[in-house]
C-alpha cells in the first residue's frame, strides 16, 4: 500500500458554514493553506467552495472532534459553539483560536461588559437586570439585550416601558439565558474598530470606519470614517489594541462603538472572527481581514492593514420587503448592468438565495471621491438586490 502525502501546509478547521467562512477560502487558496470546513447543510454558504466539508451541528463534541482531526488549528464562521467544548478540543491538543477565555467575551455579553470595567474601558451604563421592575429601577428608556445568543438585531430591544420590557425577558426565559440593560446612548454615529493578533503578540490596526446600521443590520461601511478627529481614531484603535491583548484574542477582533456627540467613544459590541465591518478590505486594504486572520490563526507574520485608495465604501444586498420571487435565486442575472456600468466594481455574493432582510452579497466600490464611491457602490447593491429605489436612503 502507498502511504498518503504529507501535508504540504498546516490544515484549518472553520466551524460554521456561513459567508466568513465562504470568503476565508479566496485568501487561503492564495496561501495555499487546507480549510476543513464544518457546516450546518451540503449547500450553505461556505460549503459551495469549500470541498472539504462535513455537514454536522457546532454544538455536538463529537462533530467538532471529527471535522478537526489532524488539523492544526480551530477558527470559526461565528461565535456560537459552547465553551465548554470550547476547552475539550483545547484539552485534546487542538489550537482553538480564538481560545474559549477569550471568545467567551463575545460569546456573553454580561462577562464582556464586567472585564472591560475591569479594564477601564468606556462603555454605557449597564446591568444585568432579572425582572420588569429592575429595568425601571435601571432607567427607561434604555435597550435590553440577551447575554448569549444575539446577533444582527435579533435579541435587542429598545424599551420605552414596561410593557416593551416583557418581550425581553420572555425570550430570554425560553433560551434559558440573562437580560442585560444598557443606557439608550445619543450617539452621533456608530464607528468600527478592527485589529487582528498572533498567538506571538504581533498585531495590527486597520483605520476606524463608519457604519451604517438598520435594525441592527450593517447597510453600509465608509473606510476611514469621514471626519473623524485624529485623537478620536487613534484612540478607538488604542482600545481595540488593548482589549485584544489584555483577553488573548488570536485572529480578528471587531470592537463596534457609538461615537458620542460630546467627542468620546463607547464600546457597543465585540466580536472575534471576520466582521462585516471589515468586508471593505477584501478590495480596499493591502490585506484583508480574512487572510490577516487565517496568518493570525497560524502565526504567521500579519501583513499590512493600510488602504490602497483614499476611500473604499462597502454596501450590504440585502433583500427587501417585496422580494420578487422570480429573482430570488438569480442574483447573478445582475451582473451584466452592474458589471458594465462600473467596471471598478467589486462584486462578492454568498451563493444564497434573496430573502426579505438576508445578506446575500456585497459591493466594494474605492477612489479619490467619497460622494461617488457612494453613489456607486448604493446603485450596485440596490440593482442587485432589485431594490433601486432605496439606493440613495
Amino acid at each position: 500500500m502507498t502511504q498518503a502525502p504529507a501535508e504540504r501546509a498546516p490544515r484549518v478547521a472553520v466551524i460554521g458554514g456561513g459567508q466568513l467562512a465562504r470568503m476565508l477560502a479566496e485568501p487561503a487558496a492564495a496561501l495555499g493553506v487546507p480549510l476543513r470546513l464544518l457546516a450546518e447543510g451540503p449547500d450553505v454558504s461556505a460549503a459551495q467552495v469549500i470541498g472539504d466539508h462535513r455537514v454536522g451541528d457546532h454544538r455536538d463534541l463529537d462533530d467538532l472532534r471529527a471535522v478537526a482531526a489532524g488539523c492544526s488549528a480551530v477558527t470559526f464562521d461565528h461565535e456560537h459553539v459552547p465553551t465548554e467544548h470550547l476547552r475539550a478540543l483545547e484539552a485534546d491538543g487542538l489550537a482553538v483560536r480564538p481560545g474559549p477565555d477569550a471568545l467567551v467575551h463575545a460569546q456573553d455579553k454580561a462577562v464582556m461588559r464586567r472585564r472591560l470595567a475591569e479594564l477601564g474601558v468606556p462603555c454605557p451604563r449597564n446591568a444585568v437586570v432579572a425582572h420588569v421592575a429592575a429595568v425601571e429601577e435601571f432607567g427607561l428608556p434604555c435597550v435590553l439585550k440577551t447575554t448569549r445568543g444575539g446577533y444582527d438585531g435579533k435579541g435587542v430591544w429598545v424599551v420605552r416601558s414596561a410593557d416593551d420590557a416583557r418581550a425581553a425577558f420572555d425570550a430570554a426565559a425560553s433560551a434559558g439565558v440573562e437580560v442585560l440593560a444598557e443606557e439608550l446612548v445619543d450617539f452621533r454615529r456608530e464607528l468600527s474598530a478592527i485589529v487582528v493578533r498572533s498567538p506571538s503578540g504581533q498585531a495590527a490596526a486597520y483605520p476606524v470606519v463608519e457604519t451604517v446600521q438598520r435594525d441592527g443590520i450593517c447597510h453600509e461601511v465608509t473606510a476611514p470614517a469621514p471626519d473623524l478627529d485624529a485623537d478620536l481614531a487613534s484612540g478607538a484603535q488604542e482600545i481595540a489594541l488593548r482589549v485584544a491583548g489584555e483577553l488573548g484574542v488570536v485572529g480578528l477582533l471587531a470592537v463596534e462603538l457609538f461615537e458620542t456627540a460630546d467627542g468620546r467613544v463607547l464600546v457597543n459590541e465585540l466580536a472575534m472572527r471576520p466582521h462585516n465591518t471589515g468586508h471593505w478590505t477584501q478590495d480596499g486594504a493591502v490585506t484583508s481581514q480574512f487572510e490577516n486572520h487565517l496568518r493570525a490563526v497560524l502565526d504567521l507574520p500579519l501583513g499590512s492593514p493600510a488602504p490602497r485608495a483614499r476611500w473604499t465604501v462597502m454596501v450590504n444586498v440585502l433583500g427587501s420587503a417585496d422580494v420578487d420571487p422570480e429573482r430570488a435565486g438569480r442574483l447573478y442575472d445582475g451582473y451584466p448592468h452592474a458589471l458594465a456600468r462600473d467596471p471598478g466594481l467589486r462584486v462578492h455574493l454568498y451563493g444564497k438565495d434573496l430573502r426579505p432582510g438576508r445578506k446575500v452579497g456585497h459591493v466594494n466600490v474605492y477612489g479619490d471621491d467619497l460622494e461617488d464611491c457612494r453613489e456607486r457602490a448604493r446603485h450596485a447593491a440596490a440593482w442587485f438586490a432589485g431594490d433601486l429605489g432605496n439606493e440613495s436612503e
